[in-house]
């Protein structure tokens, strides 16, 4: 069985932004929130089969997921 692979998505607010990572396989993820100051907050996930429904009807749209691993990793250092 081939592995699922992750899916990425980011919405804009006006002094924020939340990106967020789903893995489709188990349902996990990871949810980062970059605050103006630079400070970014990492939050691990567990959503259902709906949550892709759920992010479209909040306005989140597909991101990079080179965008989102780069922010991972600044979030780690």
């Amino acid at each position: 069985m081939a592995k699922a692979i992750a899916q990425y998505f980011k919405r804009v607010f006006d002094d924020y932004q939340v990106l967020v990572m789903v893995n489709p396989g188990d349902w996990t993820g990871t949810e980062l929130i970059v605050h103006p100051d630079g400070k970014i907050e990492k939050t691990a996930i567990e959503a259902d089969e709906e949550i892709f429904e759920d992010l479209e009807a909040d306005g989140f749209q597909s991101c990079s997921p080179l965008e989102f691993q780069l922010l991972l990793a600044k979030s780690q250092s």
